[in-house]
């Protein structure tokens, strides 16, 4: 029986991960911050990413099939109340120094291990070309994307050096009933419904023409697991190939729920704190070619499933 390790598996990639692997009769275990679990539903014991001994010993005792590296320090709007020394530090700890433990330990003590490291669109920063492939620049131009781009480095130097599958999945936006009510998408379905019911009475943003690659979460995890089954590792782009604005997004929920958005949603350009990437689109032909994925969700698909998550959320459906 194949084991696998989850490390970040209590978020939204790790969650749909865990149950995706669970159903093809994986065993799987989970790191998190509250530590190692042995199965997803036991309790957690003490096992840091950031300790060394700790993954090493790990690695070397249970040999997992495959490690799928999602944990990460994400980057927001909130970092702007966090001092860039202490988020790059914290984000070079997580995203990079973590990583690295455990590409060391499968070198050392389990070369049979197959990694995936969940990397992400920022590490193209503001690309001059669209779409972005394999073979676009990298050149973040926030923190996350930097610590983000170090950690595909990472990647590439255990692979063509000490010869550790490692394969880099570049995730371009994607979203779930399980994203945080911070991402624009819950903001978005949160508030038509919250208008809906009487609960509220307008939705604030601060644009409506920023375009996004939208995908689904569950068809990501399932892309991050095709890649562990190819006889080579490498990196690979993974998104939905398209791109459509915010403003589809905001007229597709309230459509589906049967208002008009123009009557509730307000703009307030003060709302926007980064500089929107409205180059980031997804070049996926070289997945598909490799594995045969492409997305199983469309954009109005994506719609309704988030739409209809919040209903039952909300005990209305």
């Amino acid at each position: 029986m194949s084991r696998a390790l989850i490390v970040g598996h209590t978020g939204q990639d790790g969650t749909y991960l865990s149950r995706f692997l669970t159903e093809k009769g994986y065993t799987v275990m989970g790191m998190s911050r509250a530590g190692l679990v042995e199965d997803i539903a036991g309790a957690a014991v003490p096992c840091s990413v950031e300790a060394y001994d700790d993954v090493s010993s790990l690695i070397e005792s249970r040999r997992p099939s495959e490690v799928y590296y999602l944990a990460a320090v994400h980057q927001s709007s909130a970092d702007a109340r966090t001092p860039d020394g202490s988020l790059f530090q914290r984000s070079l700890d997580i995203n990079v120094k973590a990583l690295v433990h455990f590409l060391e330990s499968i070198r050392l003590h389990s070369s049979g291990t197959r990694l995936f490291y969940a990397a992400s669109s920022h590490i193209f920063g503001d690309p001059l070309c669209e779409p972005q492939n394999e073979d676009t620049p990298l050149n973040p131009v926030c923190i996350y994307g930097v610590s983000k781009t170090a950690g595909v480095q990472a990647c590439r130097y255990y692979r063509e050096v000490h010869g550790v599958f490692a394969s880099v999945g570049v995730f371009y936006n994607h979203e779930s009933p399980l994203r945080n009510a911070r991402y624009v998408s819950q903001k978005i379905v949160r508030a038509a419904i919250g208008i809906k019911l009487g609960l509220e009475s307008e939705l604030v943003l601060g644009s409506l023409d920023s375009r996004i690659d939208w995908g689904y979460a569950p068809d990501y995890v399932d892309a991050a697991w095709r890649l562990l089954q190819l006889s080579q590792p490498g990196d690979y782009v993974i998104s939905s190939g398209d791109t459509h604005t915010v403003k589809e997004f905001v007229a597709g929920v309230f459509d589906y729920v049967g208002l008009d958005w123009q009557r509730y949603v307000k703009l307030n350009p003060a709302l926007i704190t980064k500089k929107p990437k409205e180059r980031l689109r997804g070049d996926i032909r070289k997945i598909t070619g490799a594995t045969g994925w492409v997305p199983a969700t469309s954009f109005n698909q994506l719609i309704r499933l988030l739409a209809e998550a919040e209903m039952v959320r909300r005990g209305i459906r």
